[in-house]
Formats: C-alpha cells, structure tokens, sequence
C-alpha cells in the first residue's frame, strides 16, 4: 500500500528570504490561497515576530485558509513561541515550529553553549509550544552536520517533551543522498519514540542536491518534505517542491504519493515568479520553459514518433503548455515537416529534401527559425 508524504510548503517564509522576494501581507495572503488549492498539507506562512508586517501576514492567513495547517517560525525563544501562538491563533488548524542549532559547529559558535544546555533549551520550547497546540513541530538545525548519536539524544528527548514533527534539515546544503538517506535511518533505529513523530526533510540547494536528498530522506523513513515553488529560498535556494511531487508521481514503485494537484504547477510557478519577481530559468525542470521543448533533430524525429521516447512527463499533467518542437540549425528534416505541416502546408518527403537546405542555410544564421520564417520559406518555394 502506498504511503502518503506530507507537502510542508516555505515559499512564503524560507522562499522569501531571497534577496528581492519580500511580499507584502496582501501578496502572501493571495498566494497562500493558491497554495491551498494546490493541496499543500501544511504551508509555513512566516516567521510572526521578525516584524509586525510578518506577524500580520500569518494572522490574515490563519484567518483565511480553510483545510490547510498554518505554521509559523519560531527559535527556541519564549517570546518567540507565544508571538506565534497569537499571530496563529485564529487558523481552523495550526503548528508551532520552532527549534534551534544542533551542530558542534552551531552550538559552539552561535550559541556559546554545550551540548546539553541545547537539549535543555529543546525541551522548554517545545513544552511552551504545547501549551498552545498540541501540532509542535521541532527543527534541529544543521542536522545535516550534526553527530548522529546526538542527534538521535535531542530527538528523543523532544518528542517526549511533545514534538509531533521532527524537522532534521540539511541546512547549509552539505550532505550527499546516501548520507542524508543513512541519517532518517539511523533516527528510525535508535530513537525508541521515534513511531509518536513524524520525521521532514528540509533540505537546501547548495551542491545541487536538495531534491534529490529529500527522496533520499522519505525512502529513510522521513514522512514530510519541506519546499518551496520553483525551489525559492537562502542561497542556492531548497528543495524545488514541483521536483519532489513529480519524482515521487513518476516512481510509484517507490510506494509513496502527495494530496497535490500537480496540474496547477506550471500556473503557481509562473505566479510566484511574477509576485516575487524571480524569473525561472528555462532549463528549470518541470516548471521551466523549455521542460518540453526539443531541438536536437535525433530527438525530435524520436518525440515524433513516439514522445514517450524523450519526454517521462504529460505536459498536461503539470499544466503546461504542450510540447514544442523548436527549429535550429540541430533540427531535422521530420521536425521541419512537422512544423510546416502544422502552418498547413502539405509537402511530400521530396519536397521537404529540396527546402531543407534552405531551412539550414538560414537556421545557421539565427539562433531559432519562426514561424514567419517558414511561411517565407515555403511561399518561396511555392512560386
């Protein structure tokens, strides 16, 4: 039987970090009702006392949102803690996330403390926490560095303080998939109240691995991703939540599935890219602009005949455009006949071999042959 994986959507707090991406309380709020309807189990609407604005955008969220849980950040701080209660307290559903540094490298010197004065401060927060909800989500960061057999001691210890989700972040981007994989397992093993929790993967982007080492982390045991649409937030970014769903779409062998409706991807990245003004390069997969484009000759002629020989996805299924075949100087007879015919030209295989030099001589000089292009070429060929 399948198992499902819980979307924890950061767009609007950790995607909005990016340096330019900042959103005002009516932005947020109409991206949060998008995020509803794309079937985001728990969405993180902010970080309530980093400013007044903030704790106002997740007070308006809480209000609105019908069957999504509402989160909120918050550090291992009393102040903290209750800021966050207030500013969630009108949501139907909320969590508390909050949480501190683990790492030797964090405890040392970000916190000037030891290792057990960081599990005591642990368990006050989330204890706090559940004087308000009994949904605590707890983030030890920079797990992804962090001793595993201390990590597994702060873990334990949280979750008998009352922690519900245990967010164990990749938070500097550093750990490879087997590492980050051998890690959840290590957590599922050795933490005996491990079965009262729900184990997340929050992983960021900075060797490229975000995704890939969030798959690596369900197939651990974790039960929860944290994302972002079009993979928004510190640095080089988290975990691209439109690569995890489809991953996870694709290789249903793997046994897991998300309550997202994955033809609403294309619409909300463009949306979020417009209302954060951060373009998505067009290699992106899933959501960039040439996801479904072909241009090599050898490809297109495959796609032609059968697209499932070089594309694993429906476009229609992530609510993109359809596929396109783009001319240049790489492109072959098929895709040009193609083309012309969908501009209704009617050619037979001889012809199509008489205006393919043509076709070439001008694809040499531009980067893309247009549509005009061909209706030139083929009224040409036509007198």
């Amino acid at each position: 039987m399948s198992q499902k994986v819980f979307i924890f959507d950061t767009t609007l707090r950790d995607g909005e970090q990016v340096p330019g991406c900042k959103l005002n309380t009516q932005e947020k709020l109409a991206l949060a009702v998008r995020l509803e309807e794309l079937g985001v189990d728990i969405l993180e609407a902010g970080f309530p006392v980093s400013s007044p604005g903030d704790f106002e955008s997740v007070n308006q969220i809480a209000k609105t949102l019908k069957n999504t849980v509402v989160c909120g950040l918050s550090r291992a701080v009393q102040n903290d803690i209750e800021v966050a209660a207030a500013a969630l307290k009108p949501a139907k559903r909320f969590r508390i996330h909050t949480g501190i540094g683990t790492s030797d490298l964090h405890i040392k010197y970000k916190f000037n403390a030891t290792r057990e004065e960081i599990i005591e401060r642990a368990v006050s927060a989330v204890k706090l926490a559940r004087n308000f909800t009994d949904d605590v989500e707890f983030y030890a960061e920079d797990a992804g560095r962090t001793d595993n057999e201390y990590l597994a001691r702060v873990i334990e210890a949280v979750v008998k303080a009352g922690a519900t989700t245990l967010n164990i972040p990749d938070t500097t981007g550093y750990c490879l998939p087997y590492q980050y994989q051998a890690k959840m397992e290590y957590l599922v093993n050795n933490v005996k109240n491990i079965d009262k929790a729900i184990l997340s993967c929050h992983c960021h982007n900075d060797l490229g691995l975000a995704t890939a080492n969030s798959v690596a982390g369900v197939m651990g045991g974790a039960r929860q991703i944290e994302c972002t649409i079009n993979g928004l937030g510190e640095r080089a970014g988290n975990t691209a939540l439109e690569e995890v769903v489809m991953v996870l779409n694709q290789h249903k062998d793997l046994g897991y599935y998300t309550n997202i409706n994955t033809r609403l991807l294309n619409p909300i990245s463009h949306e979020v890219a417009e209302i954060m003004r951060m373009g998505v390069q067009p290699n992106k997969a899933i959501v960039g602009g040439n996801a479904f484009s072909h241009s090599s000759g050898i490809h297109q002629d495959g796609f032609l005949k059968e697209a499932q020989t070089y594309e694993i996805i429906d476009p229609e299924l992530v609510g993109a455009e359809a596929s396109k075949i783009v001319l240049t100087a790489r492109s072959g007879r098929s895709a040009l006949a193609h083309r012309l015919q969908k501009l209704g030209y009617q050619y037979t295989r001889n012809d199509i071999d008489i205006l393919y030099p043509t076709f070439l001589q001008l694809a040499d000089k531009k980067k893309e042959v247009t549509q005009d292009d061909l209706v030139e070429i083929a009224t040409s060929y036509s007198k």
